[in-house]
């Protein structure tokens, strides 16, 4: 049995590196940014032209959503809107295309009913304050070293995990499993890469293959099974309350940023607020495997 699985690690990068990968993942973003500007472009000229009467072939060509006609595009103009391109590799560029062909398919999709669940609005663009910093490398040299503590991913080159790759390197080596793609993302203040692996597991079958179980989600208890076990409710963000109290009051003591007036931040003001990002990150990922180990023993 053939199946997708993730390996998730942590990134131990140096300020040369961070700087590459932001750059990749500002690539990426322009990219998208560029793109959809585009269509909507097209898809208002197209409107604006049938209020005057115009009809069929006398309307402006309409823009291909799908990813090899964004990337035709892209690759006609990128010479103009990103004259560094060549600085960052493919790939970045088409991470960004990539998720607006995703967000403008379900967007269609959603409104034409071809797809389940709620309503799918219109892509955004990605702002360089908000947007998550992320890429995508689907092609290259994608690998993890034989030391096992380091990966190599094009353009980037080397870089250093905070854990052992031991896991996945085994299966790689063993012929069970070949890696599909690698995304470096920030989450909470740290880098993290993602690899998406195509793994062969021999099919296994449930111990106790009549036996069923109910679970009642909670506030109170984390869950209630039909057996009668409770499952306590850890409450890991009233755990953290108390020290990101504490974080927010240094923060506000320390000299922020302020558009109106035009002035930067303190270095102060900005590791306190990194230590502030990290402590709800830190609650979720509590949660995340509390949730995997609870799902994993009912299974």
């Amino acid at each position: 049995m053939r199946t997708r699985q993730a390996y998730r690690f942590a990134l131990d990068l140096t300020p040369r590196q961070e700087r590459a990968v932001l750059a990749h993942a500002g690539a990426a973003r322009v990219a998208h940014n560029w793109a959809l500007a585009r269509v909507k472009a097209v898809m208002d000229q197209r409107a604006a032209e049938r209020t005057y009467g115009i009809e069929g072939a006398g309307l402006t060509p309409t823009q291909g959503w799908s990813l090899p006609a964004l990337r035709r595009t892209w690759n006609q103009a990128k010479s103009d809107v990103a004259p560094w391109w060549a600085e960052c590799s493919k790939e970045a560029f088409n991470t960004g295309l990539d998720a607006l062909a995703r967000g403008l398919k379900n967007w269609s999709d959603s409104r034409t009913g071809r797809r389940a669940g709620r309503r799918v609005g219109f892509p955004r663009f990605k702002s360089r304050r908000r947007s998550t910093p992320s890429v995508r490398f689907t092609t290259g040299a994608i690998r993890v070293e034989p030391d096992r503590k380091h990966v190599v991913l094009p353009r980037l080159g080397r870089l250093k995990l905070h854990e052992s790759a031991r896991k996945l390197a085994r299966r790689v080596e063993a012929g069970t499993a070949r890696i599909v793609s690698a995304t470096v993302r920030r989450d909470g203040g740290r880098w993290f890469v993602a690899f998406c692996v195509d793994v062969a597991r021999a099919e296994r079958g449930p111990a106790q293959p009549q036996a069923t179980v109910g679970v009642d989600v909670g506030v109170t208890n984390l869950a209630v099974l039909s057996t009668g076990e409770m499952v306590p409710n850890p409450r890991h963000l009233e755990g953290a309350a108390r020290r990101m109290r504490r974080l927010a009051r240094r923060a506000s003591r320390r000299v922020g940023p302020d558009r109106r007036t035009g002035q930067r931040p303190s270095k102060r003001w900005e590791r306190a607020r990194a230590r502030l990002g990290r402590a709800p990150a830190r609650v979720a990922h509590l949660r995340r495997a509390r949730q995997h180990k609870l799902t994993t023993r009912l299974a």
